[in-house]
């Protein structure tokens, strides 16, 4: 479903931020639901695609689609739950890393693909691995036009607020 409604630069993203996500485990003290959180990596900007496309802030619209989705495909209920967090709370400075593991972990691994933060917490060979093995197809171009999209459909929205604090600038010079 994913890959069917992503362009290819946001599902290497989702992926990357999977992979980044694992590598900074050592940031998390809990065990983590793999499964759970894989798919809640790769649907995490669901929101930002037209099949999602609604009147709430994307990471919202993204997390009740992946949560349905989950349902559907025959996911327990208390993991769509958290699925649904994870995406819903991804990009949460001050809270992300609070919260559960997955929601821990997709925090650091989107933050550190889409604007390198936490890079010191991830081994160079790792990085150049897991670049090499989902490229960026035009990333941070198509990432950066995303998100004025949705800045100009939902000029309240709680990213609107992280563009006037420089996240779009912090994209843009981000390593990778």
């Amino acid at each position: 479903m994913v890959k069917a409604c992503s362009p290819e630069f946001l599902l290497n993203h989702s992926l990357r931020s999977y992979a980044f996500g694992i590598a900074m485990a050592h940031k998390v003290k809990s065990k983590i639901d793999k499964e759970v959180f894989f798919l809640g990596s790769v649907m995490h900007d669901l929101g930002l695609t037209e099949k999602c496309m609604g009147t709430e802030t994307f990471e919202v619209e993204g997390a009740r689609e992946a949560r349905a989705f989950c349902i559907h495909q025959g996911i327990e209920v208390d993991k769509a739950d958290l699925i649904h967090e994870m995406v819903a709370l991804h990009n949460s400075v001050g809270i992300a890393h609070k919260c559960d593991p997955e929601i821990a972990l997709l925090h650091y691994g989107a933050g550190a693909d889409i604007a390198g933060l936490w890079s010191y917490d991830l081994n160079k060979r790792t990085v150049e691995e897991v670049l090499a093995e989902y490229s960026d197809e035009g990333f941070k171009a198509g990432m950066i036009r995303l998100i004025e999209e949705q800045i100009a459909q939902k000029p309240n929205s709680y990213m609107a607020t992280m563009v006037e604090l420089g996240f779009l600038e912090k994209a843009a010079k981000a390593k990778w």
